[in-house]
């Protein structure tokens, strides 16, 4: 059996981030060949061209981390209709200099959770205009657009709500497939 080894990015500081349970709770429902490496992006410098010669440390461990993955999971929050400033610095970072991304050919699933009735929606449509452009073949469908409500997190760290959960299965399910497949 192949090993699995997901880049975790969560687009979200906050300490007590939906987000950030969301991924939680998504790795509790993946394939036991899925490991996942939780990728810092909040140490990083605001990207500076100026700086692609000489990329900080915290820019090259990310990077590495990125091309060690078979696969990368984003699950980002919405700021303003859009992905979070942290995220975008992040995927700049790590597809610079010009022509050495670590982005590119990484099979991603784009998720968030949001207090608002669509979700993250708007966030994930940027995120994969973005994502299209460095050549990181996205899943598709199913979209989740999960709106963050009583209960949705149990006390376990999963979801707590029986038919989200059963929904995010199907969707953890279909992003280990798109994973496989890309890396057959």
């Amino acid at each position: 059996m192949n090993q699995y080894n997901i880049a975790l990015v969560v687009g979200s500081l906050r300490k007590d981030s939906f987000n950030k349970k969301l991924a939680h709770a998504l790795t509790l429902m993946a394939p036991k060949e899925f490991t996942f490496t939780h990728a810092r992006i909040d140490d990083l410098p605001l990207y500076n061209q100026d700086d692609d010669a000489n990329q900080a440390a915290s820019v090259k461990r990310l990077k590495s981390e990125i091309q060690a993955a078979q696969g990368v999971l984003f699950v980002t929050p919405e700021y303003n209709r859009s992905i979070p400033g942290v995220l975008k610095n992040a995927i700049d970072q790590a597809s610079r200099p010009y022509g050495a991304s670590a982005w590119a050919g990484k099979p991603a699933g784009v998720i968030g959770v949001s207090v608002g009735a669509i979700g993250t929606a708007m966030a994930q449509q940027h995120l994969r205009n973005v994502l299209a452009y460095l050549n990181v073949p996205t899943l598709g469908q199913p979209e989740a657009f999960v709106q963050a409500r009583e209960g949705l997190f149990g006390a376990d760290g999963g979801i707590g709500i029986e038919d989200t959960k059963k929904f995010l299965q199907g969707w953890m399910d279909k992003f280990a497939a798109w994973v496989k497949i890309h890396n057959a």
